[in-house]
């Protein structure tokens, strides 16, 4: 017969805490142990790989392929597309939470469902779908051909299937957390007078800034990172259209296997980076939610 969790139950006016159970201490040490294996053998050791091949050949290699003209033009193409892409997500993403979480109107479960499909399609089906709408024999090819206007195989491309691969990061982090605060400060602060932009600012935004810096960096790190939508719209030209994850790829390749691993240990020091500020950002939270149900004196 298997243990069932049992919940301690807590006194009268005492607050909750993390739930109790009531299993053998064998069965919480296999669980944690279980966990740890997973997260060894499947995180941390890859993890460590990378930097360990990236080094094999020594300092002065890892840098001669970081500088390399091709991985600079692959990086700042990285950083550009990164740029562009993370505002125009957080506008969109906090635009969609707002009217999602404040407002009631027909289509809003359409609306919810669109924000969440990216999650939902292949990558690769991302970037083909802009290779149907603008490719050669594409919906706005011919068109775009006769007034050179150049999107597939160029940096809009590039651009437009980040967008689409990273549009639900922000949205996604927002809603719930506007629709628990709900509206009732806002409107507080409207019928004493303030106007709409001043009650965003000075009531909405401070609620939501863990939040919304939580969805802005889950965004730029896949938008760094995004490989199948980008590969697929970029034509992988070396030195105008590869990003970093597609220069390691070619890198990997040729058999260049150390340079390969020198500039994927970027995009591991960005996971890193990223996973540093996520457990800050989801910890200061977690401490204004606490803090916001904490009864006053």
């Amino acid at each position: 017969m298997s243990a069932v969790p049992t919940t301690v139950p807590r006194r009268r006016g005492e607050l909750p805490s993390a739930p109790h159970t009531l299993e053998p201490g064998w069965v919480r040490i296999v669980l944690i142990a279980v966990a740890l294996t997973f997260l060894t053998l499947f995180l941390f050791v890859p993890l460590v790989a990378v930097f360990v091949e990236a080094f094999r050949k020594g300092w002065e290699a890892y840098v001669a392929a970081i500088i390399e003209d091709d991985a600079i033009s692959a990086i700042k193409l990285t950083l550009i597309t990164a740029v562009i892409a993370v505002p125009l997500n957080l506008v969109f993403g906090v635009a969609a939470s707002w009217c999602i979480a404040k407002f009631e109107f027909r289509g809003k479960s359409i609306l919810l469902t669109l924000i969440d499909l990216p999650f939902s399609v292949s990558p690769v089906i991302s970037g083909l779908i802009y290779v149907l709408l603008f490719g050669a024999q594409g919906w706005f090819g011919p068109w775009l051909q006769a007034h050179d206007i150049k999107i597939l195989f160029a940096v809009p491309g590039i651009v437009l299937a980040t967008i689409f691969v990273t549009f639900p990061f922000v949205a996604r982090e927002l809603i719930p957390l506007m629709q628990a605060q709900g509206s009732e400060e806002e409107e507080a602060a409207i019928v004493l007078g303030a106007s709409g932009w001043d009650t965003f600012r000075r009531v909405t935004l401070p609620n939501i800034k863990w939040g919304l810096l939580y969805g802005v960096i889950l965004c730029n790190a896949r938008a760094m990172g995004e490989f199948g939508a980008v590969s697929v719209v970029s034509g992988h030209i070396r030195g105008e259209t590869n990003t970093v994850p597609l220069q390691v790829e070619i890198l990997y390749n040729e058999y260049n296997f150390a340079a390969a691993f020198a500039v994927a240990s970027l995009l591991a020091l960005l996971a890193l980076v990223t996973l540093a500020l996520k457990s800050f950002i989801a910890w200061r939270l977690n401490e204004s939610i606490a803090d916001d149900k904490r009864p006053t004196e």
